[in-house]
């Protein structure tokens, strides 16, 4: 059996001249969380899609769970799109069951399974509704529960996190922690970082179509050194950017992360804020993925667009 529950090689898609994956290569190691990053137009989604064979390549080559990319592996996948893929006049058990069995899951077995996962998600009292009679947050578990019914091997789920609330928010993500123990790989494209840190073993950043950075995530951050300050103070911080040695400050209001330049030693930045202000917390942290983001995307001392 091979290592790799996803392998690309030399991927590339153009539309109309226009290049939007260019030589991508990827692994996903089997019974990871993979992180797939990079800004909005970067190739994230025709990645995604070329695996599904939405659409098809133009170079390269996709390998999934150890087999050449055919109809009968895409079936081993459980996708989940960034734009729902709901009929909203459907009521919603005879839409999941239906889905289901598209996957060859029998109709008998489908419902057994459902009715854990409808409950689960908070959705068991709206089986008998219309897909349009829901939230936006509650079509959003009703596409995950599509996506992960048929107990795929691989999950590959772009923007999972769209539209729901904070407690929805940790449904999903104990239910995706349950899923990788269970066994499964799941590839995760979100431009929701903290979630993307917590919860993925591997990264890959993709930028205009390339790949930029890829590794496990505690590499990653080391490779970026531990020039990072984290302060959380009282008081007026605008003048801390402004600081002799500072590259870039992320600021929350009454906590900011620091990025400092190359080699700047940050003593003088903790005098400066102890007399200026009532500093709460002052720490030398690696980066967040969130700053590692920005700066590889704009480079370093610009902002993202």
């Amino acid at each position: 059996m091979s290592e790799q529950a996803l392998v690309l090689r030399g991927v590339s898609k153009a539309f109309a001249g226009h290049v939007a994956v260019r030589d991508l290569s990827l692994d996903v190691p089997r019974g990871s969380v993979f992180g797939l990053l990079g800004p909005n137009g970067a190739g994230k989604t025709t990645t995604l899609r070329m695996v599904m064979n939405i659409l098809g390549v133009d170079a390269g080559s996709i390998e999934i769970l150890g087999q050449p990319a055919d109809q009968a592996t895409r079936d081993r996948i459980g996708y989940m799109p960034e734009e729902r893929g709901l009929y909203p006049r459907m009521v919603l058990e005879e839409q999941l069951v239906f889905m289901a069995a598209i996957k060859g899951l029998g109709r008998r077995e489908a419902t057994e399974r459902l009715g854990p996962w409808l409950e689960r998600l908070g959705l068991a009292d709206w089986r008998q509704r219309k897909t349009n009679e829901l939230s936006k947050g509650m079509q959003q578990k009703a596409q995950f529960i599509a996506t992960v019914l048929h107990e795929p091997e691989l999950l590959i789920m772009d923007e999972p996190m769209s539209g729901l609330d904070p407690v929805g928010m940790d449904v999903m993500r104990d239910v995706m922690v349950d899923l990788r123990r269970r066994g499964a790989t799941i590839v995760l494209s979100s431009h929701q970082m903290d979630t993307v840190e917590k919860l993925c073993d591997r990264v890959a950043l993709i930028n205009k179509g390339e790949l930029v950075l890829d590794g496990a995530v505690g590499e990653v951050k080391d490779r970026h050194g531990k020039n990072t300050v984290v302060l959380a103070f009282d008081g007026d911080g605008s003048f801390l950017g402004s600081l002799p040695g500072v590259a870039r400050v992320s600021d929350f209001g009454q906590y900011v992360e620091i990025r400092l330049e190359e080699g700047a030693d940050p003593q003088p930045l903790l005098k400066e804020a102890v007399q200026r202000l009532t500093v709460r917390r002052f720490e030398i942290v690696v980066p967040s993925l969130h700053d590692i983001f920005v700066e590889t995307v704009t480079g370093p001392g610009e902002e993202a667009a």
